[in-house]
């Protein structure tokens, strides 16, 4: 697939993409994040996230989603970039990009039947889990790669 086919905009086209990949009974997992700059532990969690299913979807933060959560010097790298590279990883289906500081209403719209998050995160705490689980899906929390995270690779550049 090419990349470009592989970022979808739009989330009815996604979900009609999606709906029609249920119909043949297969498994969507979903995860989201910033992903700006990409490490060890992004991949780590991409590649079992895909490992939960048969499809991969990953909604990223929009820059100015990114702006509200991170700070003005946040993100590193343009939406369209990171979408971009995640779309290049062979275990990433589909990746959209949504404007909300949560991705509660993509979930809401796509209805995943596996909701992947990092090891940061305790399953009470996951935004969509009552979505998922009330349609009979299920959360999953892969657990955190040590020193993998952006904001510690940022500090530590800037530090040296």
């Amino acid at each position: 697939m090419l990349t470009k086919h592989k970022i979808i905009e739009d989330i009815n086209l996604l979900k009609e993409k999606l709906l029609e990949e249920k119909k043949q009974n297969k498994k969507i997992v979903f995860t989201n994040g910033c992903f700006d700059l990409i490490h060890q532990g992004h991949i780590i969690l991409l590649q079992k996230a895909k490992s939960e299913g048969d499809l991969l979807v990953v909604a990223i933060n929009s820059d100015d989603s990114i702006k509200k959560l991170k700070g003005k010097n946040r993100p590193i790298f343009p939406e369209y970039e990171r979408a971009e590279i995640l779309a290049s990883f062979w275990m990433v289906d589909f990746v959209t990009i949504f404007n909300e500081e949560t991705p509660y209403k993509i979930i809401s719209g796509l209805k995943p039947d596996v909701l992947v998050k990092g090891g940061d995160w305790k399953i009470a705490e996951v935004v969509g889990r009552d979505i998922v689980e009330t349609n009979g899906g299920r959360v999953v929390i892969i657990p955190q790669v040590e020193s993998s995270s952006t904001s510690e690779i940022i500090d530590k550049i800037k530090n040296q």
